[in-house]
Order: C-alpha cells, then sequence, then structure tokens
C-alpha cells in the first residue's frame, strides 16, 4: 500500500507509519491511521517505551529448544517447569496457540510449537515445519500421549494426519481436540460440518443426583 492510498495529505513520516502498522495482520487502513495519530499524540517517555518493547521482542526473544515456543532463553518457562506432566505433549501452530490453551487452565502438559501447518498451496511442505524435533522427543518413550491441536481446517486436518503417520509406529497415543457446538451456541445457527464434529465428538453424560422436584 503507498502511503499516497492511505493518506494523500500526510506528511512522509506519518505516512510511512501508517503503512508500518497497515503491514500489521488484522490492521486495516482506517486502523492504521487510528494508531498512526495515537502514537503522535503519546507523550515521548511513552512513545520511546513502546519502541523499546518492540526493538527487545526482536533482540531477546528465541525460539525454546525444546519446544520451539517463544522464549527468553534456550529453555522456556514451560519447559523448565517441573511441575508439568512430561508424558504429554500438546502439538499446536503457532505461539499464540499456547497462550490459548494455557488460559484455559485445564491442561498441563508440555507443548511443541509447529511454526505453520502443511499447505501444498503455500508451498509448505513436512520438512518445512518442526516436526523432526518432535520425533526427536519421542525417542526415549517417556511420551505417552500426543495431542495435535491444530486448527479444523482443511491444512490443520492434513497436518494432523500426517502426525498421525509418523508418530504411530513409535507406539505413542496421539489423539485430536474435540470439535463441536461452543459454549452458549445455538443448535439452529450451527454450520453442517459444526454439528457434525460435534456428533461424532459426543461424549456420555457423568450420572449424579438431580433433584427431580420443580423449582427446586
Amino acid at each position: 500500500m503507498a502511503p499516497s492510498e492511505t493518506a494523500p495529505s500526510a506528511a512522509p513520516p506519518v505516512a510511512r507509519l501508517i503503512e508500518a502498522f497497515h503491514r500489521l495482520p488484522g490492521i486495516g487502513p482506517k486502523s492504521a491511521q487510528r494508531l498512526t495519530y495515537h502514537l503522535i499524540r503519546m507523550p515521548r517517555e511513552e512513545a520511546e517505551e513502546f519502541a523499546a518493547a518492540v526493538l527487545g521482542v526482536k533482540d531477546r526473544i528465541v525460539l525454546c529448544d525444546t519446544c520451539a515456543n517463544l522464549s527468553e532463553s534456550p529453555e522456556c518457562v514451560i519447559c523448565g517447569d517441573l511441575q508439568r506432566d512430561r508424558t504429554k505433549i500438546c502439538v499446536v501452530e503457532e505461539p499464540l496457540d499456547v497462550v490459548a490453551i494455557e488460559r484455559a487452565r485445564v491442561y498441563s502438559g508440555l507443548y511443541h510449537v509447529l511454526h505453520g501447518v502443511i499447505s501444498p498451496v503455500n508451498g509448505i511442505g513436512p520438512n518445512d515445519l518442526k516436526l523432526r524435533e518432535l520425533l526427536e522427543r519421542l525417542r526415549d518413550g517417556s511420551v505417552t500421549e500426543v495431542i495435535v491441536a491444530t486448527n479444523p481446517n482443511l491444512e490443520g486436518e492434513a497436518t494432523a494426519m500426517y502426525i498421525q503417520q509418523l508418530i504411530g509406529p513409535l507406539g505413542v497415543s496421539v489423539t485430536r481436540l474435540a470439535r463441536g457446538l461452543p459454549s452458549g451456541s445455538d443448535i439452529e445457527y450451527a454450520d453442517d460440518t459444526t454439528l457434525a464434529h460435534a456428533l461424532e465428538s459426543r461424549s456420555e453424560i457423568p450420572q449424579r443426583q438431580v433433584d427431580p422436584t420443580p423449582g427446586s
């Protein structure tokens, strides 16, 4: 996007910053302009802190030697936590997926970040992912389950199937995240694929004592 397409009357430094913001994923022209003018109004100290944070990420963040998650040291916080369940590895596409799963606070195992999915259309094959590193982690037999948490789309499914074929001969259990209706949704508004996955992933309702008295 040329600066003139966004703000034809903007000074060149302003136009360059708008263009830089617009290159970020999910940031449209209007949002790029709002962010730029917010920075212009920001006190210099805050702007310098913002710039330092950006440069700090570029200078200090590396990939964990074990799981390929983002880290400030060769071993990330999760891999270094001895309280985690080391018999389970959850395989995700990107580092942001780790953040999302951790936010749920129900998983206590380890992770492995692929940094992408198999996508022939985009020229991405198995050798472009962190699959060799995943296999290395399974060699000693301490891992009993690999949870594949790739996205439920065409590329994610293809990657999950490839991982299953890759790991199957090692005798490690390979599971897939259940997919179905999101909490709070209405069945009548669900698409066919979501309903199909929900039916395939159905589970038994645990038995418990219920008071049959109405209004109790």
